[in-house]
């Protein structure tokens, strides 16, 4: 730290700052600047006036212009469904064969799905609709509810132990947890679980889980294990399996139970788009095959 001084050069008088040599001149803020901070300042004041600005209890200042972003979201949203409304209304009427044997329709639906699979499904069910741990494969053959059309329109719309009044449910006792079966015996039908897809047990601990599967398991999974599409019970007899289907995975689902959860479309997403996805996911299920 230096005393203050006037530069010789300049006639500037200095801070007292100086950093190797180097001395701090204190000079006046340029005229433009303080132009252009006044200008800005005005500027901000004319918008908190014009645009919607100030939050209040239970509203906002409108501002003069009467101007709302919702409003021009809407707008855009009703030119871009007269844009599409003459394929929108041949994929609503058309059946599924029909828009999926129509390059042009079937163009239109790959195209438009894709980005409300991202914005709605892809969360959950991955970009790619292949699902992970706890989220169903959508490009499988393994559906809970059945995978064609109409069931998956309705399976979006309602959703899966969801709020709406006509909801699915689908909720798998916890045999372990609440008493049902003791560990070894969940043992002995996880053993005979494994069996019915390809898995080898010894034959005694088979023919056990098989006794406690048909007393406990049978009704909802079917006697040979093939799921109910009814009542949302998967098949137990392929390769997919939603929570995993080794040892610690399968005691986890058979202790604990398992509640699947998807939520109800039938208010975010119209019944055009809701086929649109139904139409997507059908194709992307021939793709995978």
């Amino acid at each position: 730290m230096s005393v203050k001084d006037r530069d010789p050069l300049t006639g500037h008088q200095t801070t007292g700052h100086e950093w190797n040599g180097i001395t701090e001149l204190n000079t006046r803020v340029p005229r433009i600047v303080w132009f252009f901070i006044i200008v800005t300042h005005l500027f901000a004041l004319l918008m908190w006036i014009l645009l919607p600005t100030w939050p209040l209890v239970t509203t906002y200042t409108k501002g003069l212009l009467g101007f709302d972003q919702r409003d021009v979201v809407k707008q855009d949203i009703v030119l871009a469904n007269l844009a599409r409304a003459d394929w929108a209304d041949r994929i609503a009427t058309l059946p599924t064969a029909d828009i999926l044997q129509d390059p042009e329709l079937k163009a239109r639906v790959t195209g438009t799905a894709h980005q409300i699979f991202g914005d709605n499904c892809a969360g959950c069910h991955g970009t790619d609709a292949a699902g992970g741990p706890g989220f169903p494969s959508l490009i499988d053959t393994a559906w809970l509810w059945g995978g064609d059309t109409d069931t998956i329109m309705e399976t979006l719309r309602v959703g899966i132990n969801a709020t709406h009044p006509d909801t699915r449910y689908a909720q798998m006792l916890a045999f372990g947890r609440d008493g049902i079966l003791p560990r070894d015996d969940i043992r002995r039908v996880i053993d005979y679980v494994q069996s019915l897809s390809g898995t080898d047990a010894p034959a005694d601990r088979i023919a056990a889980g098989a006794e406690i599967f048909a007393n406990n398991c049978a009704a909802c999974h079917g006697e040979n294990g093939h799921g109910n599409t009814d009542l949302g019970a998967p098949n137990l007899t392929d390769a997919f399996w939603i929570y995993g289907g080794d040892d610690k995975a399968m005691y986890e689902t058979i202790w604990n139970g398992r509640q699947g959860w998807m939520p109800t479309w039938e208010d975010r997403l119209s019944l055009t788009e809701r086929k649109i996805l139904a139409v997507y996911l059908q194709h992307l299920g021939q793709e995978a095959l």
